[in-house]
């Protein structure tokens, strides 16, 4: 028996892993002992994945020795995991039993570590399927404004960005496949993001502090745009989507596909919306003098026209996958608000004058896995991508100012082989972005940041608890060559009037202009800690406490001139007032931005009714923020300098806004109820909140206010149904010549019905918008007086799948 058994090890060292690899089979039920189809079994750190057929059972073969742990997923109900230990030649027999769960559990696609609303330290959200289709829109910010903890920024229909608690522009990183979307959103509010929610599988939000897989940017949180357009396999399969929208005369079809081979897989997609000016409530509109117009109204300067294409292929092997994918994205749209009419006129809409935008992006993205059978790495994950992006603004059939941004990025993620039962890896990320504008309105000089970064990700459960780890350290640089310092004639209204007409030329004060070169290196570094307690059946607690630095953007940093987009006149972080009064180089430091933040989060996971309750505490240093200077400068279109002008008329100037830094608060809840009441309906309610302050007394501008609402579901196999009501409350906590705005009810629905027409499926739908026609201004938009939310419109539409 001895002599056989050193045989038998001595035969086990000679073979190859694989030939000794065991096999698990088994099958998955719900709990009431029905089969689970189309449930996904995972092993977590490797890339080992299969799904359930229609009987509910799974076989995962190849598993090489030790402790590994499965991970259950199926569309309604909570995930499982489950520890299985496995020796050589262990064929295992096991059952699992899924428990239903009225809140969607969806994995996070593009970090390193497991993430889930129900599972992660931090707070995730996830749309996708049918309720990302039901929500999209044509801006990004207008797609995810019913998720919980996420708002809009709201500029007049055509260009939006997400508020995540509070936070926005630079601080929130909006990205596609896990790489930056490098457009210029971040820099203006009326600079629309280059991602179009049509063709998405899922749009994914990580709310808080997401620096340690995205980078200093994300600060206060990341948007993350997934598609399929590198394809990881060749299943034939498609959709594509036309619908109408009454309320602005919106037209948009769309489709995407992948196809291929054993070894090659294609993908396409392509989509194209044009829409007219839309529609507002009666006494929508606000003049100058306050007074509202009477009569049904529409936003002048709000149509679009979008259109654009991705190509991609990618070669599939064993062991993983390469591919390449090019993205063409188009789209003009008008920017409300951004006129230079002649002030007085009864007609705001003479073409010659009204400023609209001709966006372009050409992105190439690379992206890989492949695994490894390596004693210490399981897996390699490749994301790069170049990204060449330019929008021109256009006036009177004349090109005014032109943006650019030219990126190019590169992630590694290296993954470890389980390590005493740690899962993770580490990460090295490059990025090179080349901003320009040109142009009267080019409030920031040509500037380029480069950072290169490593961050190391773990995660590990310790029977009922699963911690969650990560530190990151970024190097970034700032470098700008032609940094001006004009001596504009910056002025307070009431000194203007009690001084000589001659003294007031703008033209002769504006001629000395400084130019010089400003180079700033930063090294932020971010540190994390989270654990989620299963401290009950059904029920966990989730702690996560983060540190993060951000470098200041270039144009917290170097603007200095008019930003029509915001109605002010920027001046960055790097000039200051002098004791006289005039703008000059600050002989303050410029440092990094700080955030403190700790979440804690209680969920209800698994039976008829689910939760997920939220609280969250940030506490940001050296916070970037403007403040009005309350004096006055020339926006670069003369409006008074016409014949027979009044001397003092200050049309044509914008209120100075200097950027500082100061300590900030903001805290605020989430909170998230789901309760399937039968089979067929469910009642979703959901509330949140954020209270921004300066540390030292005072309100931060464009809050989000408190608001909550409740959505009625019904669905069966052909038939889905949904009402959803939300209240927005009054906000009256405002900054120093902020406005107050009024509270608001919108009340949404939609019904859609599934049918097969010659062995196509197909959805026929209706949705309905402010269905009470309510007059709703949002707070965090910059044009809110002129640009208030649309009117009641209803959108007919037919959705096909292959």
């Amino acid at each position: 028996m001895k002599r056989k058994s050193q045989l038998a090890v001595l035969i086990a060292a000679l073979l190859p892993a694989s030939v000794l690899a065991s096999t698990i089979e088994g099958v998955v039920l719900n709990n009431k002992g029905k089969v689970v189809t189309n449930a996904t079994i995972e092993v977590e750190g490797s890339d080992l994945k299969v799904t359930t057929d229609e009987n509910g059972k799974f076989v995962i073969t190849e598993l090489k020795n030790g402790l590994k742990e499965l991970h259950v997923v199926a569309p309604g109900y909570a995930h499982l995991h489950r520890d299985i230990t496995i020796t050589n030649d262990d064929n295992q027999s096991v059952t699992f039993n899924l428990k239903r769960s009225p809140i969607e559990v969806i994995d996070i696609e593009a970090t390193p570590i497991h993430m889930s609303a129900m599972e992660s330290a931090s707070p995730v959200s996830v749309l996708s399927g049918e309720q990302l289709r039901r929500q999209q829109a044509a801006t990004l910010g207008d797609s995810l404004e019913k998720l919980s903890g996420v708002n809009t920024n709201f500029h007049g229909k055509v260009a939006s960005t997400p508020i995540i608690r509070g936070l926005s522009g630079p601080r929130v990183l909006i990205t596609q496949n896990g790489l930056d979307v490098s457009d210029v959103s971040r820099v203006g509010p009326d600079h629309s993001v280059a991602s179009e929610a049509s063709t998405a599988q899922q749009i994914e939000v990580l709310r808080g502090p997401a620096t340690l897989f995205y980078g200093s940017g994300a600060i206060g949180g990341v948007v993350n745009v997934v598609d399929n357009r590198v394809p990881t396999d060749s299943t034939t399969r498609g959709e594509w989507n036309a619908e109408h929208n009454s309320v602005d005369n919106q037209k948009v079809v769309s489709f995407n596909a992948t196809t291929g081979t054993d070894s090659f897989a294609f993908y396409a997609d392509a989509f194209w919306r044009e829409a007219d000016d839309y529609e507002v409530p009666v006494a929508a509109a606000i003049d100058s003098d306050g007074e509202g117009h009477s009569g049904d109204y529409k936003v002048e300067n709000s149509n679009e026209e979008s259109d654009g294409f991705t190509v991609g292929a990618s070669y599939l092997i064993d062991n993983g996958f390469i591919g390449l994918a090019v993205e063409q994205f188009n789209r003009q749209y008008g920017i409300p608000g951004h006129t230079h009419g002649e002030e007085g006129e009864e007609e705001h809409n003479d073409e010659e004058e009204s400023v609209f935008a001709d966006l372009e992006q050409t992105k190439v993205q690379l992206l890989g896995e492949y695994n490894l059978d390596n004693k210490w790495l399981n897996k390699v994950n490749l994301r790069a991508d170049h990204t060449d992006y330019e929008h021109a603004e256009i006036e009177g059939g004349a090109v005014g100012t032109t943006f650019k941004n030219e990126t190019n990025e590169l992630r590694i993620d290296l993954l470890h082989n389980q390590f005493s039962e740690w899962n993770g890896g580490i990460s090295f990320h490059y990025k090179q972005s080349d901003v320009e504008a040109q142009g009267e309105e080019a409030f920031t000089p040509p500037s380029k940041t480069e950072s290169f970064a490593v961050a190391l990700m773990e995660e590990r459960h310790f029977g009922d608890f699963l911690v969650q780890l990560g530190g990151r350290i970024e190097r970034v640089t700032i470098k700008a060559g032609d940094v001006l310092l004009p001596n504009i004639d910056a002025h307070a209204h009431d000194e203007v009037e009690e001084t000589d007409e001659h003294d007031h030329d703008h033209e002769e004060s504006a001629e000395t202009i400084r130019v010089f070169d400003v180079e700033h290196e930063f090294t932020p570094i971010s540190l994390s800690a989270g654990v989620v307690w299963d401290f009950t059946p059904n029920y966990n607690l989730g702690l996560s406490v983060s540190r993060s630095e951000r470098a200041p953007s270039a144009s917290e940093l170097l603007s200095f001139g008019p930003h029509i987009g915001t109605g002010t006149y920027e001046v960055g972080a790097l000039f200051d007032l002098d004791e006289d009064g005039h703008l000059g180089l600050s002989d303050q430091a410029i440092d990094l931005e700080t955030a403190n933040n700790v979440d804690l989060t209680l969920r209800k996971t698994q039976g008829d009714v689910g939760f997920i309750l939220n609280a969250f505490y940030n506490q940001v240093d050296n916070y970037y923020y403007q403040i009005d200077t309350g004096l006055y400068a020339q926006s670069g279109h003369d409006h008074g300098d016409e014949e027979g002008a009044d001397e003092h008329d200050h049309s044509s100037e914008l209120p100075v806004y200097l950027f500082k830094t100061g300590d900030v608060i903001l805290h605020g809840f989430e909170a998230q109820i789901a309760w399937q009441l039968t089979d067929e309906f469910k009642v979703d309610l959901f509330s949140d909140y954020v209270r921004a302050r300066l540390k030292d007394g005072g309100d931060l501008p464009r809050t989000p206010p408190l608001r909550f609402g409740s959505e009625l579901s019904y669905q069966t196999d052909k038939l889905s149904a949904h009402i959803h009501v939300t209240r927005y409350q009054k906000q009256d906590r405002t900054a120093p010549q902020e406005t107050a705005t009024d509270g608001y009810t919108l009340v949404d629905a939609s019904i859609s019905y599934d049918l097969s027409v010659l062995n196509q499926d197909m959805s026929v739908y209706l949705r309905g918008t402010n269905l009470t026609d309510t007059e709703a201004r949002v707070h965090s938009s910059f044009v809110k007086d002129i640009a208030p939310r649309p009117g009641r419109s209803f959108v007919l539409g037919i959705r096909g799948y292959f």
